[in-house]
């Protein structure tokens, strides 16, 4: 039975996209006789019951409860298949913003959502409710084998979207309250919300929750075969394949999985140290514009109190292994009145600092940032390709395109040149934050064949998400990290349906994108724009236009407001007060706004709006800070949930988008103290 002929708060429920996704092969019916909430009939094939058809209670729970059974009971056991079913769903449950109190979970199933695996008496008599959801597998038993093969898979065994919480920091999970994570998306595709925000993180779609979601069913399948560790190590293996792939790169180049591009950093550190046993001078290039963490990392420091892989660390230690002589110099790429350098004096000062290093019996490690936070390039191609020819094996050049706004054909020079690349699946790509990877040149990634890396790096990274046979991995647990592997297979699925878009098409939709976006902020009172350069329609390639656009807020306030003048710092608002008006436009502002704009405004503060983060700059030599609308891939190979238009239909569906944004950020300029004595909050839906 199709969806939308089960009862309307049925049909309502499983519109919700990822249970929709999840609907594939799947056959539902509903009978108002079944006094359980449902079974399962056959292959596929699931009967809804009278509890889950007129009882709210626990509704949320046994839908994706069945919906995981349907798949499940074609792969494994009849225990094993409805033990994990329900661990997925009671995970699920507990993630829903809905039922973040749990009161929608049964108590008697709470065990399966603990973090560690309940023992066999427990999950035998969780098993004998769950049976009569298998009329065929009545008189099954949980056996020891099963209770094995769940004991060993249990961390790989959740939901999609749970999953893809794992294996990063504190910023992953999602708060109950909004449904949201730290940066203000969710694992869970969003398609309502109006998104620009791939300068920062962006939303599961459609498209990158279902490449997480075969990769979930091929690790969990996998696990009921073999240990879980190869399940993973197998899955990590098909990312880095895909990647290699993608970027065409040369063989023997060494894909290294990171958590995040800060992660990257201290692989990247460890590599560069690997060389020889000169004490390193890491050349970094406007910190301020990198990762908040990237300068302690850049030092071999631990840069956060936790690691992706759940330890807890002091924060601003050196990482063991490393040396405590490690240098940094970093080289801004602006103007103290906020204004961009001149690039021949950037380029001058990091000729200076490598010649440094060197007489000073220093490696030096040159940063290349290709692009900042708001879209800046620095050093230039010829400085950083001179000075290495000039120095060959004693320096390293590392590329910082986490942003990965890059060609393939780019990724690979910079590869060819012997130059190490650090990139994310989560920025100008879309996938889920903390997709990372570390790209080291054949004859970087050979230095461990001598060397071991740092013992430290073992809370940071396993053998598992280093390709297969590398040497010097001896300090590290064979374990790769799931989490990491399903945001990647997320990010790979967008960054294919990019691929498959002709080059004439991606230019000429970035191109009005990013005009369409430079014309709202200059229509846009209280709106200055930073970095402001035209729109490269002249550019040999996307990948050389500028895709992100960056402005800084005016405050209401400054002139002719109430609040005095006088003293005051900046005329423009600041990093927290900028953040405000970032989570503000990714809330629905219209109960605490109401009878205070038109009714036509109604729908606009209603819209949820992502962008950028800000980032701090100075303006004029004022203290602000940028907020950012970025293009990202969804942009050019279409967000999924607009699949119905046509692709010029699509992009003017876009670009009305953008349109509707500012005008949500032109009300909230206007009733700014207003909302910030109510404060309201962000939302999933």
């Amino acid at each position: 039975m199709k969806p939308e002929l089960l009862p309307t708060i049925i049909a309502d429920r499983l519109r919700q996209p990822e249970l929709r996704l999840l609907l594939a092969g799947l056959d539902i019916g509903s009978d108002d006789e079944l006094a359980e909430p449902f079974i399962l009939t056959g292959a596929g094939r699931l009967m809804l019951g009278r509890p889950i058809l007129h009882s709210a209670e626990g509704r949320l729970f046994h839908l994706r409860h069945a919906l995981e059974l349907g798949w499940l009971a074609t792969v494994a056991t009849p225990s094993l298949a409805g033990l994990s079913a329900a661990r997925c769903a009671a995970l699920a449950v507990a993630l829903d913003s809905e039922g973040g109190t749990g009161t929608s979970l049964p108590a008697w199933v709470a065990p399966v959502a603990s973090q560690t695996v309940p023992d066999f008496t427990i999950l035998g008599l969780i098993w004998t409710r769950l049976a009569r959801h298998q009329p065929a597998a009545t008189d099954a038993v949980l056996s020891q084998e099963d209770y094995a093969r769940l004991a060993d898979a249990w961390t790989i065994i959740g939901p999609t979207e749970w999953l893809m919480e794992q294996g990063g920091d504190a910023r992953l999970a999602t708060d109950p309250f909004t449904g949201l994570n730290g940066y203000g998306c969710s694992h869970r595709p969003r398609p309502w919300a109006v998104t620009f925000a791939s300068s920062t993180a962006s939303s599961s779609s459609e498209r990158g929750y279902l490449g997480a979601e075969a990769a979930r069913r091929r690790m969990i399948q996998t696990s009921f075969r073999q240990p879980a560790v190869q399940a993973v190590t197998g899955e990590a293996e098909r990312v880095r394949q895909a990647l290699a792939m993608h970027f065409a790169l040369p063989p023997q180049t060494a894909v290294v999985l990171a958590a995040s591009g800060t992660d990257s950093e201290l692989i990247a550190l460890a590599l560069a140290a690997a060389a020889d046993d000169r004490p390193l001078t890491n050349i970094l290039l406007a910190p301020e514009e990198t990762g908040s963490g990237v300068p302690l990392a850049a030092r071999g420091r631990h840069f956060a109190i936790d690691t992706a892989r759940g330890a807890a660390v002091p924060k601003g230690d050196t990482v063991a292994g490393f040396r405590d002589d490690t240098s940094l110099c970093a080289i801004a790429v602006r103007q103290a009145d906020g204004g961009v350098r001149p690039p021949a004096a950037v380029d001058a000062e990091c000729v200076a600092a490598v010649e440094a290093a060197i007489a000073a019996g220093r490696r030096p490690v040159l940063h290349i940032l290709d692009v900042s936070k708001t879209g800046l390039r620095a050093p230039s191609l010829a400085c950083a390709g001179a000075l290495a020819h000039r120095h060959g094996a004693a320096m390293d050049v590392i590329v910082d395109a986490c942003q990965t706004r890059l060609n393939p054909g780019t990724v690979r020079d910079y590869i060819e040149r012997g130059w190490i690349v650090q990139i994310t699946g989560s920025k100008f790509f879309t996938g889920p934050p903390f997709s990372g990877a570390l790209l080291a040149p054949p004859a970087v990634a050979a230095r461990l064949a001598a060397r071991t890396l740092p013992e430290g790096l073992a809370l940071y990274c396993g053998r598992g998400d280093w390709p297969t046979g590398q040497p010097g991995l001896d300090r590290l647990s064979p374990a790769g990290n799931h989490g990491l592997v399903m945001r990647w297979q997320a990010a790979l699925a967008e960054m294919q349906a990019f691929a498959d878009v002709t080059g004439t098409r991606r230019r000429a939709v970035l191109h009005r994108f990013v005009g369409h976006v430079e014309r709202c902020i200059a229509q846009t009172p209280g709106l200055i724009a930073v970095n402001h350069r035209p729109a490269a329609h002249d550019a040999p390639d996307w990948d050389t236009a500028d895709t992100i656009r960056s402005f800084a807020i005016l405050d209401p306030l400054a002139d002719g407001g109430e609040r005095p003048t006088t003293g005051r710092a900046s005329r423009y608002l600041d990093l927290a007060a900028s953040r405000k008006v970032y989570v503000w436009l990714n809330a629905d502002l219209s109960p605490a706004l109401a009878g205070l704009v038109a009714p036509a405004d109604e729908r606009v503060l209603r819209q949820r709006c992502h962008i950028g983060q800000p980032v701090a700059v100075a303006v004029g030599g004022h203290p602000a800070a940028a907020l950012r609308v970025s293009a990202g891939a969804r942009l050019v190979s279409g967000e999924p949930s607009l699949a119905h238009l046509e692709p010029e239909e699509r992009l003017v569906r876009e670009l009305s988008d953008v349109t509707l944004l500012f005008r949500k950020l032109s009300l909230i300029l206007m009733h700014f103290d207003h909302l910030t004595a109510v404060n309201p909050l962000p939302s999933y839906a």
